[in-house]
């Protein structure tokens, strides 16, 4: 029989953001951390660069705001910003005393401290080029160790449990449905606290740089359930994703442009000096559209970031992951340039929350990329992204453990019913879908827009969802649908939101409306007002 739970706190996604939440919950709440795969295995686990956050003496947190807001084409929150960059340094060293070590300079005991597109100082700290590998892997170990806390692997969350579904009272959370993967039976937690950390949303995408659970699950669960959503016209395309047939999703740091590597044609001429004074740390917007152009332009697959030209042992020291992967693909990066190409790396909007990270229904709660929380605007600037799982993750269990004391146990939830649907034996529909989402996403809805190729797109999502939802009525739950049904509900809020913007802003560029209006508006979507994408 499928198994029921209940906790005083249910996290949803075990990254850098449920970590933080869980490790900064009072120890006497019971908590739960469900994740997909292993407990390491989500985007943080691959995340190279490192953390962006004001630690030098020449630097400050006025310049680091100021960076923001200027790479975020003026949709940032400049309220969220500040909080932010103000709570930048205390997470640091949060993570510090929790056991991550970072890399210190060879010449003394500092930390060293490197530069990225977009920032005017050196403020990024890192661990070498695995810097989300030693934040992981430390948060993972340290929550293992706690004894309230419980982590569950292989587990997907299928939906959000609201007082609404139950035709109750209220605007509440209560908890979620979940499939374990092992049985394949969806069990029922209840939780009196639920915090979703599911991450974003680039597996829409043919080519991405994000592991393969990147499908948007808590964005999709939480817009079924009635919560609004922002922004989620703002996909960051990574200017430099590994461009070899064997290598998967492979990224090449930000770090490597910020240490002197520079963008070639297939001659070796450089380019970004003609598209941005900043050239190659100009923003990563700035940069994959240079890149896409010129690709476009020569017609070729790929184009080359190199850095050959700076010693073999700085290139070593500095980048040792990004070294070992392209040797085991033949590529010697201290003597040939690196083969790249852009991909889907972040999703910048998501479900709208608040300081304390509280999103529309109460007792839910969302962090790091799956949030809309104000902070990156149009374009995320490089190495924030990890400082918003810590900063707002903290915040969230601060919230959390103010008002637990104040909040009643859950009502009983009825199990999942699979009395009425089957096996199913056409699994070859759903590997169908799912490329066929993918493929028209990336033409139609890619790094450079038309108002006629989201129309496009438009329509064949709303014929996809058709399908899925026929799907999804009759069959069990597997995996592979709960993924795909999320992919097709974030796809449509994508494509919507493209639409409703008139304008080329961020990382939004379409070629019917170049120029960006006179005022920055978010693109708000709110369920009660907006078809609704499944059941």
């Amino acid at each position: 029989m499928p198994q029921s739970y209940e906790y005083d706190v249910l996290i949803i996604g075990s990254g850098a953001a449920g970590l933080t939440v869980a490790l900064n919950l009072p120890e006497h709440l019971n908590v739960c951390v469900i994740s997909k795969a292993d407990i390491s295995s989500g985007a943080t686990l691959w995340a190279q660069g490192g953390i962006a956050a004001v630690l030098d003496a020449t630097d400050s947190v006025e310049n680091h705001i100021q960076d923001t807001l200027n790479a975020g084409g003026g949709l940032c929150h400049e309220d969220a910003v500040r909080f932010t960059v103000e709570h930048g340094k205390e997470s640091i060293d949060w993570l510090i005393e929790s056991g991550v070590t970072f890399t210190r300079k060879e010449d003394d005991d500092q930390y060293h401290l490197t530069r990225e597109g977009g920032h005017s100082h050196r403020r990024i700290i890192h661990a070498a080029d695995a810097t989300g590998q030693a934040v992981s892997t430390t948060l993972a170990s340290q929550a293992a160790a706690k004894r309230n806390v419980e982590l569950k692997s292989g587990r997907v969350a299928v939906d959000l449990i609201t007082n609404r579904n139950l035709s109750l009272p209220g605007n509440r959370c209560i908890g979620a449905y979940v499939l374990n993967l092992e049985d394949n039976h969806v069990e029922l937690y209840r939780a009196r606290f639920t915090v979703i950390a599911t991450g974003g949303a680039s597996k829409a995408y043919r080519y991405t740089t994000n592991p393969d659970g990147a499908s948007g699950d808590g964005i999709a669960m939480a817009w079924r359930a009635g919560c609004r959503v922002a922004n989620m016209e703002f996909n960051q395309f990574h200017p430099t994703c590994l461009y070899h047939p064997h290598a998967k999703s492979f990224l090449i740091t930000e770090a490597v442009r910020g240490e002197g590597g520079v963008l070639k044609l297939p001659d070796g001429s450089r380019f970004m000096d003609k598209f941005d004074e900043r050239a190659e740390l100009a923003p990563r917007d700035v940069v994959a559209r240079a890149i896409d152009h010129e690709m476009k332009r020569l017609g070729a697959d790929h184009l080359y970031l190199d850095i050959s030209h700076k010693p073999a042992d700085f290139i070593k020291h500095h980048f040792p992951t990004i070294y070992e992967k392209c040797l085991g693909f033949g590529i010697d990066i201290t003597k040939d340039p690196i083969p790249v190409v852009p991909a889907a790396h972040y999703t910048c909007g998501g479900i709208i929350s608040d300081e304390r990270a509280r999103t529309d229904i109460n007792q839910l709660y969302v962090v790091g990329e799956a949030a809309f929380t104000g902070l990156h605007g149009a374009n995320r600037m490089a190495s924030n992204s990890l400082l918003e799982c810590l900063v707002y993750g903290r915040a969230a269990a601060q919230d959390i453990a103010r008002r637990e004391a104040d909040i009643p146990t859950v009502p009983s939830v009825p199990a999942w019913d699979e009395s009425q649907v089957r096996d199913s034996d056409e699994d070859v529909i759903i590997s169908h879908n799912w490329d066929e989402l993918r493929h028209f996403m990336w033409d139609y809805v890619g790094i450079v827009r038309t108002t006629k190729r989201l129309h496009r797109a438009k329509h064949r999502v709303d014929l996809l969802q058709g399908e899925i939802n026929e799907f999804y009525s009759n069959y069990r739950v597997t995996n592979d649908l709960i993924e795909l049904r999320n992919l097709v509900t974030i796809s449509d809020l994508i494509i919507c939101s493209a639409l409703q913007r008139k304008e080329s802003r961020g990382l939004h560029y379409t070629l019917d409306y170049p120029q960006a209006q006179s005022e920055a508006r978010d693109t708000v979507l709110v369920p009660t007002t907006y078809r609704t994408l499944a059941p």
